[in-house]
């Protein structure tokens, strides 16, 4: 064995670990695994390529609002602010991180981002599971549907390095909250102007997808709503139980 070169892999490995252990890091809370799942690395790793995470995500949601582009087509600009749900999901969280790295922490844009992330972050690959025949039919290229699964859970992988530099105050929460309840609503329940503002499905919403008992089939829009309102719920439990945790 050659040990200059083995003594130079451990130093090149020592000097990855301190670079990720920096100190000027935001410290990390001791937080039960079910609310900060992701080890102490990857949280350094996402910290310390702050910015370059802020651009993978501001390009992200340049391709989100050209994804949308025949949905805007179709809905009145009035109720434009409730179509690119992915979209604003990867802005809120570009914002979060870029104004974390300016120093301008804003607790309200670290909550958007949060919630954003994990509701859009899940549901994406959700609906892309639950219609995954529809897709193919529909001729979604193998490429941009494993696009889409695997960049939305990265998402939900971002919204949990947020705890670092975000106190989770109850009224960034409650905020929030009030945003994605608005947004649960009219993307599935009462749309206010036009028909609901969903990500566009791969099937109409009133075709039976899912018969959950011989007596019970529920439609498209339902399968998806059903997803969107338990995501949401997990979303809830996430940051309120990382509030409570943050302060104990």
């Amino acid at each position: 064995m050659d040990i200059a070169s083995d003594d130079a892999q451990w130093s090149w490995y020592n000097r990855l670990l301190a670079y990720l252990d920096d100190d000027s890091l935001p410290p990390r809370d001791s937080l039960p695994r079910y609310v900060a799942p992701l080890p102490r690395t990857i949280e350094n790793l996402g910290l310390r390529l702050a910015w370059l995470v802020v651009a993978i995500n501001l390009v992200g949601t340049a391709f989100g609002f050209w994804y949308y582009r025949s949905q805007f087509a179709t809905t009145p600009v009035v109720m434009w602010p409730f179509v690119p749900d992915s979209p604003l999901a990867t802005l809120f969280i570009a914002c979060s991180i870029a104004l974390w790295k300016l120093d301008r922490n804003n607790e309200v844009i670290n909550m958007f981002a949060f919630f954003g992330c994990i509701k859009l972050g899940l549901w994406t690959p959700y609906v892309l599971l639950a219609f995954f025949p529809a897709w193919a039919q529909l001729g979604l290229h193998p490429a941009m549907y494993n696009f889409l699964f695997w960049s939305h859970l990265a998402m939900v992988v971002e919204a949990f390095v947020i705890h670092r530099y975000s106190a989770f105050p109850g009224w960034a929460i409650g905020v929030a909250l009030t945003w994605y309840t608005v947004d649960l609503v009219v993307d599935y329940f009462y749309p206010i102007v036009g028909q609901p503002h969903h990500t566009a499905l791969p099937v109409a919403d009133s075709v039976p997808w899912l018969s959950v008992t011989t007596q019970v089939t529920l439609s498209a829009l339902e399968v998806a709503a059903a997803g969107a309102v338990l995501i949401t719920v997990l979303a809830v439990f996430l940051a309120h139980t990382t509030r409570a945790k943050k302060l104990e």
